[in-house]
């Protein structure tokens, strides 16, 4: 018996034989013994798994029966790998070397691949035999590379699951900025828009990490573009730009465009006189960002209402992101939540504008493990007896709810929306990480995907730390209702 490639190659079967004679052992799936042995019409599955992969390394290892020899030649440099491989598991595993196969003119088939891909070939073919790798953090990119111009779909999925589960590495030069900009490049959206929510969701460690300055172009205003960043307050996200644009120096164009991405209005007037005075970035290019400088102090100047007669306050100068400073909201670690409701208080500023930085509001917080919705409440009449819930609530189901309330009303609260914001952080490889954004007006009841009450069952939850649901609240004032037509 014999197989038959492209090129009139033939492969002999016996191969398959040679490793099919293996030990293997007997698995019953149903049914039950009598005196004698198995019930009769009982199914069995006879497996050789384990031992059919072993055979397969050692074909690999020792090079018996090949018939192929793979030569990896390293592009700029003169490091050659010569590995022995067989036909028939290559073609079987990839269409791209069923292809080269077809077409080759002798035993030898040379592949040209860059130095970190030479160095992880070896692993890569092992995977093609064996179906399993052992890798490190800095070899995950060349493997995928690897998978991807080869065809391994399974190895590249594996791959994407691998470096997205370790975005939060900590290393010395960190990864998820250098794994974003290769699966932009590959063109592995899921790898891509997992490394690009990290990079949001947790942007102040990232400013400050050694990846920083290697951020590309295209990656930097897709970041500065974004309102869901999460980090301590716009003065930190522009000491960073600074620093970037210093690194890199770019063209004028690239430089005054990112600094036109830097929403000043939600920067103190007190820092933004600082920067004037001490930034040479600032300095450089202060006439490309003046307009937005001027009405930045004039929103600082005056009542957001005054100001929203005479300015378009919807664009994104004025909105706020998800900033972790004291003045926008408040940590809160709950302990055991799936035990009972907790409630805290805590303060912000009205808003970002320096009119209104005397102001305070408070806020109370509730936490509920158990949140049932008005439809699903017994209701009492005058009389005190309890009816049953409303029938149209009796689908659903009782969930963890977040909701979060003014202590009082106040006159300075008209014609201002407030966005309410929950963080939800994990822990990985760690570190505190956020791990979900939740949006809503008062309660997280407006939103169909928060918590569901197994999420906080166990210790072992991947949304608790150590048992606790680690929280973090923002409340950021939307002027957008503000916007009047100038007469």
């Amino acid at each position: 018996m014999a197989y038959l490639l492209g090129n009139g190659l033939l492969v002999h079967i016996h191969l398959l034989f040679l490793l099919l004679a293996t030990g293997s052992h007997v698995q019953p799936v149903h049914g039950g013994l009598r005196a004698e042995g198995l019930v009769e019409g009982t199914t069995e599955v006879i497996s050789h798994s384990q031992g059919l992969v072993a055979r397969l390394e050692g074909l690999l290892v020792l090079g018996n029966n090949s018939d192929i020899s793979l030569r990896v030649e390293t592009v700029d440099a003169d490091e050659v790998k010569v590995i022995q491989a067989h036909t028939l598991v290559l073609s079987l595993q990839s269409r791209v070397f069923e292809e080269m196969l077809r077409n080759r003119n002798s035993s030898m088939l040379v592949l040209r691949e860059t130095a970190e891909c030479t160095a992880v070939f070896e692993k890569f073919i092992r995977y093609l035999y064996c179906g399993e790798l052992t890798l490190q953090l800095y070899q995950a990119t060349p493997l995928h590379r690897l998978a991807t111009k080869y065809g391994i779909s399974s190895l590249q999925q594996g791959l994407t699951q691998y470096m997205s589960k370790n975005l939060a590495c900590d290393s010395v030069g960190g990864y998820v900025v250098g794994w974003y900009q290769y699966a932009f490049s590959v063109g592995d959206m899921t790898l891509r828009d997992n490394c690009l929510q990290f990079l949001s969701w947790n942007l102040s460690s990232v400013l400050q990490s050694a990846e920083w300055p290697s951020v590309s172009v295209d990656l930097l205003m897709t970041l500065l573009q974004r309102s869901d960043l999460v980090l301590q307050n716009e003065l930190e996200l522009f000491e960073a730009l600074e620093i970037w644009l210093t690194r890199n120096d770019p063209d004028t164009l690239t430089a005054e465009n990112a600094l036109r991405l830097v929403r000043y209005a939600m920067i103190p007037p007190r820092e933004l006189f600082r920067l004037q005075r001490q930034s040479a970035i600032m300095t450089r290019y202060h006439d490309s960002v003046r307009d937005l400088l001027y009405m930045s102090y004039q929103f600082h100047s005056a009542s957001p209402l005054q100001l929203a007669k005479f300015f378009d306050v919807n664009c994104s100068l004025f909105v706020p992101r998800n900033y972790l400073s004291s003045m926008w909201g408040s940590q809160w670690v709950i302990s055991n939540p799936a035990r009972d409701d907790r409630s805290t208080s805590f303060q912000t500023q009205l808003g970002p504008s320096g009119f209104d930085s005397s102001k305070r509001v408070t806020w109370n917080a509730l936490f509920s493990p158990r949140w049932l919705p008005l439809s699903m409440r017994p209701m009492y009449t005058e009389q005190g007896a309890m009816q049953p819930p409303r029938p149209d609530g009796g689908s659903a189901i009782a969930r963890p709810r977040v909701i979060i309330t003014p202590a009082t009303s106040s006159a300075d609260f008209a014609g201002v929306s407030f966005q309410k914001t929950v963080l939800i952080l994990t822990k990985q490889k760690n570190k505190l990480v956020v791990r979900h954004i939740f949006g809503f007006h008062q309660s997280t009841e407006e939103v169909g995907d928060f918590l569901l009450g197994e999420d906080l069952q166990y210790r072992t939850s991947e949304y608790l730390v150590d048992g606790s649901l680690y929280l973090h609240i923002i409340v950021k004032p939307i002027y957008q209702t503000l916007i009047a037509t100038k007469k």
